[in-house]
């Protein structure tokens, strides 16, 4: 089985490491990765997006063109990557971020409160963990339990106080499932 990702958003929102997370968790558990990132020149606010390939086989490319997946963290994402999206496949949007509906009726769409959700856990900088946990809710594709490993594995030391939160995070975002998604 190959899955093909998508994560999008602004600079600052965790975009890159929740691509990496999701490549350590895969490589971690024995699967074939790439994870490729893209990102304008500004550190933070700029755009900021990367595809992540997770495979039980060798990958034939690392580019993708129709994911199965999309994390869209916010509306200039969920608008370039909304019709990208493969027919069937999955779009995690963090609703905190959007201010229209899921337009395409042929995906399951997750809308998570993600912002939200991640302030009440104490820290915005959450916000990738819970759409993650929302993703895997809906496309098991790696477990949450691969994520937390990788979590503490690849993670700096120096940020090892986090790794409550972070798994917390992931724990309600997974939440996210069956009364909590539509398909548009």
């Amino acid at each position: 089985m190959q899955t093909e990702i998508i994560i999008a958003g602004f600079g600052g929102q965790g975009v890159l490491f929740c691509g990496q997370l999701i490549a350590y968790a895969g490589m971690d558990s024995g699967k074939e990765v790439t994870w490729i990132p893209s990102y304008g020149p500004e550190m933070r606010g700029g755009t900021a997006n990367c595809t992540v390939v997770v495979s039980d086989e060798e990958i034939g490319s690392p580019f993708v063109h129709y994911p199965k997946a999309v994390i869209a963290m916010n509306l200039p994402s969920l608008d370039k990557y909304e019709p990208e999206v493969s027919p069937g496949g999955v779009l995690v949007v963090n609703s905190s971020m959007v201010n229209r509906a899921v337009i395409r009726k042929d995906i399951l769409s997750v809308l998570i409160p993600a912002n939200e959700i991640a302030e009440t856990l104490g820290g915005g900088r959450m916000t990738n963990m819970v759409l993650l946990g929302g993703l895997l809710a809906n496309l098991p594709f790696l477990t949450l339990e691969a994520i937390e490993k990788a979590l503490k594995e690849h993670l700096p030391a120096r940020h090892h106080q986090l790794l409550p939160m972070n798994y917390k995070a992931l724990r309600q975002g997974a939440e996210y499932k069956a009364e909590n998604t539509r398909v548009s």
